[in-house]
């Protein structure tokens, strides 16, 4: 046996290199809980500060407020991190005394020089991913990574920066000028956990159960406020109980003593079910666009004129010949119909279909190489994103790149194919645009809802900007120029939340996970409040809803003062356990501190009697995934807000084919009342099966609106009392008890 890791501070425990015979042996023994295989999970800034409301030119917004986040320490698990000016300390104080972590100086990694008052901590955790490893690793660490902290991919760094970046003037990328780089809470401190490498075989980031566990066992003991993982991991969900749920009881613990864990929904959109990290303690952060746009006018021979997207760094391309390459449904191949003598100096127009379009890279390096002036590529309309110009070998001074939707790339094939004189295009230099003219949407690549594991449970809690984010990353990445690289991935959107948490938890240091989670979700913009529709890429562009986005885009603002919160703690996680129906004994190894299981008393003491219903508990949402005929949940709001005697008043919006009432219809707070509980009653309108239809329940004193979106699905109730075949009408009944289940979350179907 092999030792690794000594887990002692949030949980208790150890990784070790054991045979199939040496597991068996130890997890045999009555002192051993449960003995887990390791596993590896997926990892998965100038406008969109402003966009959040967050502007540092504006001086009454959260951020002024919470002091840019000052005092307040991330912990980021990741890829590491790197020098850069956005993780200078100019302007910092000393910090904070209760931190008790350390930089580790090793290798490529010089603490003396990298880590600061801005920097505070870098660990790395490299034992789990060696024992998985299949190679030389000295090789490895020669050619692929870095056994230090130091970020070699640059994924961690585009986390840690976007998160609490300083402030750094005329962040140029490919030669325009994106304006002042910042992070959410410029004044936060960071410390990284350097727990993902890179997979030269996956070419991906890798993270396995043990370094992350190790990473939160460290961050927990160290003081961070805040932890964030843009990691996840794969589909199917596993019980929160089960000994391979690591990354669930990891973030249960750190909750549990007052951490928020900040986590990525995933990129598997835009199929449904599809939202990873749905653990009712884990905030789960979903993808939007920004309000920016990088348009280039596109101009045929016959003087129609198309916008584009690139990043046209020249002064534009003067009319040149336009030659169709042909379309394509995977990745360039030995048929790939670029000759040198057919497209050397032309514009080429590409059709990339939905399988093609992750090899955007291989088709303009094929086109770069036959000489060709740029590339046209027609893709669908949610696989926009932008890119600047390839050649290949990380060289990045080569063909243009301008992408365009099917609609115009046929438009221009038309013209193409049908031009009696020879076809031209122009293509103008890019001009950036932001605001208004850009509506605001949640990306295509965004894991969805419902919650596959337990669908009454909301997932994704929140959105937020996730598409072409500007932030730090390494030269190894063939999107870097000057430092920068702009990435688009839940990844992304994850650190934004974390940096707005950061100011959270500086204006409230008092709120409690829960809180904050709850702020965020029922004050964010959504299709209700926000001044234009917000809209969800996929297959068919439509109208956003709770599985797009949870309670809507962030609204930072907005969640400083919410007025009331839904909060929870501890036990009420710990009974939402014993609502799914695990045992006593399951939820008491996941969830307790200690190792000491003789405690049988304390086993059978972890649900009440009676169980509560997962319908009860105490969500800033209400889902209710099997509507028969009614249900009535119970709610519980805090208030937080000023004046502290107020009066709130229910504003009902009901799902299509439901009925939604409220009672208490009004609720009085003042001084001796700060809590106080409702419920919702739901009912059915429809004799007909729905799908899930969504509306929201709204407190509003008049100068709050606290609003919980509402999302339901009605089915209609298995009628087995007109049926004489006892074997037919018992058959019914089975259906109907497995579709209740399932349900659930306890079986599946």
């Amino acid at each position: 046996m092999q030792m690794v890791y000594s887990y002692r501070h949030s949980f208790s425990g150890f990784a070790a290199k054991l045979t199939e015979s040496q597991a068996k042996k130890i997890a045999d023994y009555p002192e051993v809980v449960q003995v887990i295989r390791n596993r590896h999970h997926k990892v998965l800034n100038t406008r969109s500060w402003d966009f959040a409301g967050l502007s540092a030119r504006v001086p009454d917004n959260l951020l002024h407020e919470s002091n840019m986040g000052d005092g307040i320490i991330i912990g980021v698990i990741d890829s590491g991190i790197l020098p850069n000016p956005a993780f200078k300390d100019e302007g910092l104080g000393p910090i904070p005394a209760r931190w008790q972590g350390e930089c580790e100086s090793v290798d490529m990694f010089d603490a003396s020089k990298q880590c600061n008052n801005k920097v505070i901590g870098a660990r790395f955790y490299k034992d789990g991913f060696e024992m998985e490893f299949q190679g030389n690793l000295t090789d490895y660490f020669t050619y692929s990574d870095n056994p230090s902290p130091l970020d070699i991919v640059g994924h961690g760094s585009h986390v840690a920066s976007t998160a609490a970046g300083s402030f750094v003037a005329n962040a140029t990328y490919f030669g325009h000028n994106f304006g002042t780089f910042r992070g959410g809470a410029p004044r936060a401190r960071l410390a990284v956990y350097k727990a993902c490498w890179y997979e030269p075989t996956l070419e991906t980031q890798s993270c396995t159960d043990a370094d992350v566990l190790q990473a939160f066992e460290d961050a927990s003991h160290d003081g961070v406020d805040i932890i964030s993982l843009s990691i996840g991991p794969t589909m199917p969900l596993i019980s929160e109980v089960d000994k391979s749920s690591t990354l669930a009881i990891a973030s249960f613990h750190a909750v549990a003593d007052g951490i928020p864990v900040v986590c990525a929904a995933g990129n598997e959109g835009p199929v449904g079910a599809t939202v990873t990290n749905v653990s009712p303690w884990i905030l789960t952060v979903a993808a939007s666009n920004v309000d920016r746009a990088f348009q280039t006018i596109i101009t045929l021979g016959n003087n129609k004129t198309f916008s584009g997207q690139s990043l046209m760094t020249k002064d534009g391309i003067g009319f040149k010949d336009l030659i169709f390459g042909g379309e394509y449904n995977s990745g360039p191949s030995e048929n790939f119909r670029f000759l040198a003598s057919d497209v050397e100096g032309r514009v080429v127009l590409c059709y990339l279909m939905k399988e093609a379009t992750s090899n955007v890279a291989a088709y303009a390096r094929a086109v770069n190489a036959s000489g060709a002036a740029a590339m046209i590529v027609a893709m669908p309309p949610d696989d926009i994103t932008i890119y600047p110009f390839y050649t290949g070998n990380y060289s990045l001074a080569g063909v243009p790149v301008i992408q365009v939707d099917y609609e115009t790339g046929t438009e221009i094939l038309n013209y193409c194919l049908t031009s009696e004189a020879t076809p031209l295009i122009k293509l103008s230099s890019t001009k950036i645009l932001v605001g208004k003219p850009v509506a605001a949407k949640v990306a295509a690549y965004s894991s969805r809802g419902p919650n596959s594991y337990v669908p009454s449970v909301l997932k994704p809690d929140i959105a937020a900007p996730g598409t072409s984010i500007l932030a730090v990353s390494a030269n190894s990445d063939s999107m870097t120029d000057n430092a920068y690289s702009l990435d688009s991935g839940t990844s992304m959107a994850t650190p934004h939340v974390t940096g707005i948490v950061a100011l959270l938890r500086a204006l409230h240091p008092d709120w409690s996970p829960a809180a904050i989670k709850s702020a965020l979700v029922t004050t964010a913009w959504n299709t209700d409040t926000y001044d234009y529709p917000i809209f969800a890429e996929g297959n068919s562009r439509k109208l956003a809803d709770p599985f797009d986005y949870g309670g809507g885009i962030a609204n930072p603002n907005g969640a400083a003062h919410p007025g009331l919160v839904y909060d929870m703690g501890r036990n009420d996680y710990i009974h939402y356990l014993c609502s799914l129906g695990y045992s006593n004994g399951l939820i008491y190894n996941a969830t307790s501190d200690s190792p000491e299981i003789q405690n049988v008393a304390g086993i059978r003491g972890m649900c009440p009697k009676p169980i509560m219903s997962i319908l009860d508990l105490n969500l800033p949402s209400i889902t209710i995934p099997n509507l028969r005929e009614k249900v009535t949940v119970t709610r519980t709001v805090t208030n937080v807000g000023l004046p502290v005697k107020t009066v709130y008043k229910a504003v009902i919006k009901s799902p299509l084919g439901t009925k939604v009432s409220v009672k208490p219809k009004v609720l009085s707070f003042d001084y001796g009342i700060k809590k106080i509980s409702f419920q919702v009653t739901i009912k059915s309108t429809k004799k007909y099966n729905l799908g899930y239809t969504f509306g929201s329940l709204t407190w509003t004193d008049g100068k709050h609106s606290v609003r919980s979106p509402i999302s339901v699905k009605t089915e209609i109730k298995f009628r087995t009392s007109g049926i004489k075949n006892e074997t037919l009408k018992k058959d019914f009944q089975r259906d109907e008890m497995r579709l209740l289940a399932s349900k659930q979350g306890f079986i599946s179907t």
